[in-house]
């Protein structure tokens, strides 16, 4: 009995790979081989950059907190150290959109929080 290479199964696998490697240019698109290669390569860097967006986001919002704290006399630390002890919990992504959209509102958390300030030594 003759040994069967490219059966359904195979071949169901081999259009499921291609249509993710749709869209790419030349053989990565078109043959096996280079569109496994590619479209493996794609996942793991999608894998990674699900992490390193969450990364990126974080320092994003540091920089917007820390820029508007500057304008009312206060560091990012102080200012975070501040709201910890005032028991606000607003989280980073919240503080950033309020300083980015409504500058007022932050002025009041920076308020409460300057009221929570240590004692200077």
């Amino acid at each position: 009995m003759p040994r069967a290479t490219s059966g359904p199964v195979t071949r169901r696998r081999h259009k499921r790979l291609l249509r993710h490697a749709k869209g790419n240019w030349g053989a990565r698109g078109n043959l096996y081989r280079k569109a496994r290669e590619t479209v493996q390569r794609g996942w793991k860097f999608a894998y990674r950059d699900r992490r390193t967006r969450k990364r990126m986001f974080r320092r994003l919002w540091i920089l917007r907190i820390n820029a508007a704290a500057r304008l009312h006399g206060l560091s990012y630390s102080q200012f975070m150290a501040a709201l910890k002890r005032a028991n606000v919990g607003l989280d980073r992504k919240v503080l950033a959109e309020v300083a980015v959209h409504d500058p007022a509102a932050f002025a009041q958390v920076v308020a409460v929080a300057k009221a929570h300030l240590p004692p200077a030594s």
